[in-house]
């Protein structure tokens, strides 16, 4: 989950097939850093890991970006927000990576997934929205999606479902920041504080849970970053080709890769309930992006995966 990731981009060209087509790459990528991230976190502390997630992030968008942008990255109508925003990232990451390494990779997802339910009932008091009783019915069997994917009370689901649960709400409330800086700072000025802003806070911590990585903990933690950025980057590109609301219902592909990634790497394999409560997730978000396009058409969605 990475972390969570939602933008609102005026596309500069038509290209859907193309937007499609870089956003299930982008999300495949995300695949790859929770794939990554799980992995180092069974041998090095997870704060190392989240620092180098953030410091790769940085440092490569540091090279694409700082010669084309300059110092005009930095430029933001909005700063206090967007370091409020980048912060609210941040805490998702560390939740989300914290969870990987008691949870397998369909269970975090599965849970982070209910993202945009969140979102959408934090909207009526951050941002004012009215939500109808067919959004309120989806946002409902939606978190019912949930409770069966960790199933309280059963003993059946490692606690750490509860940082999943953490990731989902910090993502949703970064989903809601986001949105309030649409049209206010630039995409890539948004991006560049999220990965900034995430690595000057964990940076001063280092000292205190370093772990010196051998040759492939060193390569891996490389890998974190590259993944990270290159991700964003592809999201980026891909809704600077098509519209939010084409682009939206594909954000949900990235279950299929994690599922994949968690039987070729560690083995695992969700089992039944984790699928059908997955499903639930996933029907009530694409439920809830219809119903949005239907209220609100020509606006992108306000309730996209974090």
């Amino acid at each position: 989950m990475a972390v969570p990731r939602s933008f609102s981009i005026e596309p500069i060209s038509n290209e859907p097939l193309r937007g499609i087509l870089l956003i299930i790459a982008a999300f495949c990528t995300f695949s790859l850093l929770d794939t990554t991230a799980k992995y180092l976190v069974q041998f090095y502390p997870t704060g190392q890991v989240v620092w180098a997630r953030y410091v790769g992030h940085v440092f490569l968008a540091c090279v694409i970006l700082l010669p084309r942008h300059g110092r005009s990255l930095l430029q933001s109508q909005r700063p206090g927000l967007q370091v409020i925003r980048s912060l609210l990232l941040f805490g998702s990451t560390c939740a989300n990576f914290a969870a990987l390494q008691f949870l397998q990779l369909a269970e975090t997802s599965s849970i982070m997934f209910s993202a945009p339910l969140m979102v959408a009932v934090l909207a009526i008091p951050l941002l004012g929205e009215h939500i109808g009783p067919r959004r309120w019915t989806a946002i409902f069997i939606g978190f019912f999606g949930v409770m069966i994917v960790i199933r309280p009370g059963l003993g059946l689901v490692h606690w750490a479902a509860s940082l999943s649960l953490l990731c989902a709400l910090l993502g949703a409330c970064y989903q809601i920041a986001t949105r309030k800086l649409a049209g206010v700072d630039r995409a890539v000025t948004t991006q560049f504080y999220s990965a900034l802003i995430g690595a000057i806070a964990i940076t001063p911590l280092v000292p205190f849970f370093w772990k010196t990585p051998d040759l492939e903990g060193a390569l891996l933690m490389l890998c974190l970053g590259a993944f990270g950025g290159f991700g964003h980057w592809m999201l980026i590109l891909a809704h600077r080709l098509a519209p939010a609301p084409i682009l939206a219902p594909f954000n949900y592909i990235q279950l299929l890769p994690m599922i994949l990634l968690g039987y070729l790497v560690f083995g695992d394999f969700p089992d039944t309930w984790t699928l059908v409560g997955a499903g639930v997730v996933l029907s009530s978000g694409l439920y809830l992006l219809y119903r949005e396009r239907k209220v609100k058409p020509g606006q992108p969605p306000s309730a996209l995966p974090g």
